[in-house]
């Protein structure tokens, strides 16, 4: 697991060092800094490719940051030519990445003394690092299909994947014990397929799955139901699940050991819905997946909050919460919240989730004084 995540001379930040937990959420003023940390990590496991001496700037994971020039940090006291991305694991190694920005033309960053060895999370096989992006994909009639081995697939950045992944994994892998629905625990509901339908349906509504996959195509599709009710074409059952459809599969199916970032995982919810996600992903970091979380929601942070207090899944120390501001010069100021047993938090910075209190305080005044 990482533990700690240091940033020099990548965009916003001319040196930044962030701690990590089982469970860490990114939140805060848009624009912050919060993409760039998720941006780190995804260049760092490019980075980690096998036999890999530079690092695309565009292309994987959806990036599309243009060249040298435009990532580099340009209020850095200290050499502008490289980019520095270090990670403390939780066994005390240390692994460090240098790209050469020299050029900054460069659309491709060479490795400078790449490391001999990188954890399991960032040079493990693609299921060990997933990373789902705020633009998933919505309904769709069909999908495409990956050309990678059954063995080494995952969702795909956009959740492109999914209905591969189910065809070829739902009843053959089961889900670890710790990651499945209270609801759902005999030998056959431990089934990858099953386990994915119970959160699903716990998550966003009563959802049964079915899967087609045409191989000689490179198509594949998802059709849904209400248990009991008629399949349908994935446009007929709402955005809601086919948004978490992507974060609640990969969830269950990333390893223990590997690493999850989902941006947004709010997304068309209901508010119930969001909690329930945040719950959900506490449970992935129980059982050994490192989840990095990118939220708006306070929702999102409720269902944490109670999946600390309420139901104690997760230590109060195996969470915490980066707020992203900005200071009056522009510059990214950033606040970290830890939690307390009782899913309470250790500070509530202004603008921090606040801007339903300011709402009703401001609705409160309205009636006292009504506007003439």
């Amino acid at each position: 697991m990482i533990t700690t995540l240091q940033i020099t001379g990548f965009k916003r930040f001319a040196s930044c060092s962030l701690d990590l937990a089982p469970l860490t959420v990114l939140t805060g003023l848009n624009g912050a800094g919060k993409t760039t940390v998720i941006q780190a990590l995804l260049l760092a496991r490019e980075a980690s490719t096998p036999g890999a001496r530079t690092v695309p700037l565009n292309g994987p994971f959806g990036l599309e940051l243009g060249s040298a020039q435009d990532v580099l940090n340009l209020h850095t006291a200290v050499d502008t030519s490289e980019i520095v991305l270090s990670m403390l694991m939780d066994d005390g190694t240390e692994v460090r990445f240098l790209l050469d920005a020299r050029d900054e033309t460069l659309l491709h960053l060479p490795i400078k003394d790449p490391p001999k060895q990188v954890p399991q999370a960032l040079g493990g096989p693609h299921r060990a690092f997933t990373y789902l992006c705020a633009e998933r994909l919505g309904p769709r009639d069909v999908l495409g299909a990956s050309a990678r081995p059954a063995d080494d697939l995952s969702v795909g950045v956009r959740g492109e994947f999914c209905a591969q992944v189910l065809a070829l994994h739902g009843l053959k892998e089961k889900v670890s014990p710790g990651r499945m629905h209270p609801e759902r625990h005999g030998d056959v509901d431990a089934f990858l397929k099953y386990q994915v339908e119970a959160w699903l349906s716990d998550i966003a509504r009563p959802t049964e799955i079915n899967t087609d996959w045409f191989p000689n195509t490179s198509v594949t599709a998802l059709r849904f139901r209400t248990p009991g009710g008629d399949w349908v074409r994935a446009p007929n059952m709402g955005f809601g699940v086919s948004y978490s459809l992507p974060i609640v599969l990969a969830g269950l199916f990333t390893p223990a050991g590997g690493l999850l970032i989902v941006e947004n995982p709010e997304a068309h919810l209901h508010p119930a819905g969001q909690s329930r996600m945040g719950t959900f992903l506490a449970t992935l970091a129980r059982d050994g997946v490192q989840v990095l979380v990118e939220t708006h929601s306070d929702h999102v942070l409720n269902g944490i909050r109670r999946a600390i207090g309420e139901h104690q899944l997760l230590g109060a120390d195996q969470a915490l919460v980066h707020f992203f501001d900005m200071q009056a010069g522009g510059q990214p100021e950033r606040s970290t919240l830890r939690f307390t047993p009782a899913g309470g938090l250790s500070d509530w910075p202004r603008k921090f989730f606040d801007q339903y209190q300011l709402d009703v305080a401001a609705l409160a005044r309205v009636r006292r004084s009504p506007p003439r």
